[in-house]
């Protein structure tokens, strides 16, 4: 038998680093080389034109689109002379990746011939099918029109030959068909909210940012290896394999020195991404061998999320050129660490992080104590929405598997932060008196003393505060920032207008502004406390003290989706105008379309692999044993012959029944496939997959890893674990 899994792995070993020129300028030098930002702006913009961009930007104005001709031709001078050719709107539809249709600057010249040109209206607006995107029944197919409008808050930037430029997604009726839409709506609304909010303690605040730092983690294969296994192609993980002798238990992958094919791949990478103005600072390994992390400085929360999807991208072309392919599935190997992607989330103002504590006054440290209650309020009020905002077919895999946060959304504190709110509740006199970082000994005279921060962290919290930023830990690695972002800004949001309601309410009746403030943060430090949770979320006694708590605790992923169009939910979309109810119902329908479809995909290929590969390996393996106590028999006669050929009778006897099992439950797959199959309901057809089709993957799975273990390996036909994990 031909075995392409040799060809694949001998080609891999002999890979080597690309070598890598460092350009000569220092990054600072570099950075946003291929971005138009201001210093591009202020350059080839007229004064006036430059000046009201500046103010849309900065203040929220809005677009004037008498500018957008003198915009379009400032850009288009700078792209003529970085060789540009092409432009395209850039959007993030609702297939968790991004879009992009090119077109080239030409047009007739009236005279026979052509011209470049790049108009304020195009710029401004592109008309995509819509109907050929996920719009969950907002558009027929019959009904193609939508439209791309640019986002000018996000800056234009070229990739190769083409000005790209960041744009939010609608249908020709105004519904949100992308991410983009709704997070700006989301922005809008927790800035007008904390913005006033923030009067009662800092009168001249002009505006709230949403800041995001994300990290990302994510797994390097070589990519011959990745194109023998079907399954890590069509599905993005691996359906089966046994794992390997070693994985992550000797915990030397973590932080280790990164192998130097990789850290070609890092620094290509890093000088692209800062190219594009992607502000990368940290790399390393991550726990699981062949796992990496990257991780830029935090930035406002709309151009992190456009940054993200853009580096994703990159991540991938960058690969190829060193011989790599780049998974970001949560769990592309099972039995050791899936991949996410954390969230540090916060919010500032002009004169700094609201969420940074201990302030120098008691007003401070009250504003700290505001903003930190209200966000545990918002998360309170949506924990199963916040959990929804996360939830695939993907991170269903890595949640709750002690190696990531549980699929319980809860919030740690820690024990600063928890005992001023325990004595806010009691009125101690020193109750906004917050302890500041203190110096720990660590008796060594040559390396100074460490400074404490007032948290420590819980690594099993999906919502921990770690200082001045709450870090949302349960994000997938694949997923788009956006979805996490638009309900966590849109809840405090709604709680910070609840909030701000409530206390101008008792201000009318008389009642001192900072006894009013107080008084309702004590009311919501009660109401929130359910959330606050500051011990091990792994254990199964939390579980039951979740559910104790009217805690989501639902595990089914097209249930949690419900979530969604809980009338709490719809209310707070709506109040904070983010999204309207159609828009909810429709994305919903895409949420579940998509699992299903995915769950789909992995079955067959499941099936296909089972009877196509490993069937016929195994059987052949068997037969292969069988002429051996065929030859055993003729050599040393029956009695000794069968007494000699034990052991390989045994191994025949597993195959046997191993394959008789997976045959059985393929079929009964098959069949669960096609019962579903006929269900036309969105929601009934995910949920049937995932109770039925679904069950068969892991008993499937398990007769197939102990197979692997039994058959020849110069047999088997896909690289195993100890050859996809360990980098050569």
């Amino acid at each position: 038998m031909t075995n392409l899994r040799f060809d694949a792995v001998a080609e891999a070993s002999h890979k080597k680093p690309v070598e890598v020129i460092s350009p000569v300028e220092r990054p600072s030098e570099y950075f946003g080389k291929k971005v138009f930002n201001r210093a591009k702006m202020y350059k080839y913009l007229p004064a006036d034109v430059y000046q009201k961009l500046v103010d849309v930007i900065d203040n929220g104005a809005t677009l004037d689109r008498s500018i957008a001709d003198a915009v379009a031709k400032g850009m288009k001078q700078w792209a003529d002379e970085n060789g540009v050719t092409h432009y395209t709107h850039w959007f993030q539809p609702l297939t968790e990746g991004t879009a992009e249709k090119h077109d080239s600057f030409i047009e007739h010249d009236g005279k026979g011939g052509m011209i470049e040109e790049f108009s304020g209206k195009l710029l401004v607006q592109q008309e995509p099918d819509a109907s050929s995107f996920p719009s969950g029944g907002i558009r027929s197919t019959f009904e193609a029109r939508g439209y791309s409008a640019w986002d000018p808050t996000s800056p234009v930037f070229i990739m190769d030959d083409t000005l790209c430029i960041p744009t939010i997604f609608i249908s020709y009726t105004g519904e949100a068909l992308d991410y983009k839409a709704p997070l700006l709506r989301a922005l809008h609304s927790v800035n007008v909210a904390a913005t006033n909010v923030c009067h009662y303690f800092y009168p001249d605040v002009k505006k709230v940012v949403s800041n995001l730092g994300w990290e990302q983690e994510y797994f390097l294969v070589d990519e011959d290896l990745y194109s023998a296994r079907p399954d890590l192609i069509l599905t993005g993980r691996t359906l089966m394999g046994h794992e390997s002798a070693k994985n992550q238990q000797m915990d030397d992958h973590y932080f280790g020195t990164i192998p130097e094919r990789v850290q070609a791949f890092m620094k290509d990478l890093e000088i692209e991404a800062l190219e594009l103005g992607i502000p990368v600072k940290t790399r390393h390994n991550e726990v699981a061998p062949n796992q990496f992390e990257c991780a830029p400085i935090f930035e406002e929360t709309n151009l992190a999320v456009d940054h993200n999807m853009l580096l994703m991208s990159l991540m991938k072309k960058v690969a190829h050129k060193h011989g790599f392919e780049v998974l970001l599935h949560e769990k592309p190997f099972d039995g050791i660490n899936g991949s996410g992607k954390h969230n540090n989330w916060s919010l500032s103002t002009d004169t700094g992080i609201l969420l940074h504590g201990p302030g120098k006054t008691r007003e401070d440290n009250l504003r700290f104590v505001v903003f930190i209650v209200e966000t545990l309020m918002g998360v309170y009020k949506h924990n199963g929405l916040l959990k929804a905002s996360i939830m695939d077919a993907g991170n269903a895999h890595r949640l709750g598997a002690n190696e990531a946060p549980p699929a319980i959304i809860s919030s740690f504190l820690g024990k600063t932060v928890s005992d001023v709110l325990k004595h806010i509740m009691k009125a101690d006199k020193d109750a906004l008196v917050i302890q500041g970082k203190e110096g720990v000994q660590i008796d060594i005279p040559e390396i100074p003393d460490i400074m404490r921060d007032n948290t420590d962290r819980n690594r099993t919290s999906p919502f921990a505060f770690t200082g001045n930023r709450f870090e949302f830990r349960a994000v997938g690695s694949s997923a788009n920032c956006a979805s996490a972002q638009i309900v966590l800004n849109t809840a405090v949001a709604e709680a910070l207008t609840n909030f701000k309601t409530r206390v101008d309410e008792l201000i009318a009746k008389g009642e001192d502004k900072f006894a009013a403030i107080l008084s309702v943060v004590k009311e919501d430090i009660k109401t929130c406390a359910p959330i606050h949770f500051d011990g091990n979320g792994y254990s199964d006694e939390w579980v039951a003290e979740a559910e104790k708590r009217g805690l989501d605790t639902e595990k089914s992923t097209p249930v949690i989706f419900d979530r969604y169009l809980d009338e709490d939910s719809v209310k707070m979309f709506e109040s904070m105008n983010v999204m309207k109810r159609n828009e909810l119902e429709a994305r919903n329908e895409v949420k579940w379309e998509t699992y299903t479809k995915k769950l789909q995909i992995e079955a067959r290929v499941l099936g296909d692999l089972s009877i196509n590969h490993i069937i016929p390996v195994a059987t052949h393996y068997q037969a292969m044993l069988t002429k051996d106590v065929e030859n055993l028999i003729a050599i040393y006669g029956a009695e000794k012959g069968k007494k000699l050929s034990e052991r390989i009778m045994s191994i025949i006897e597993q195959i046997s029944e191993r394959t008789g099992i997976i045959e059985k439950d393929v079929e009964d797959m098959v069949n669960a496939r096609k019962v579903a199959n006929k269900i036309v309901d969105a929601r009934e057809k995910a949920v049937k997959y995932h109770d039925t089709v679904e069950t068969f993957f892991q008993p499937i799975r398990y007769q197939i890893d102990k197979l692997e273990l039994v058959v020849a390996d110069e047999l088997w036909t896909l690289p195993k674990y100890r050859e996809l994990l360990f980098i050569r």
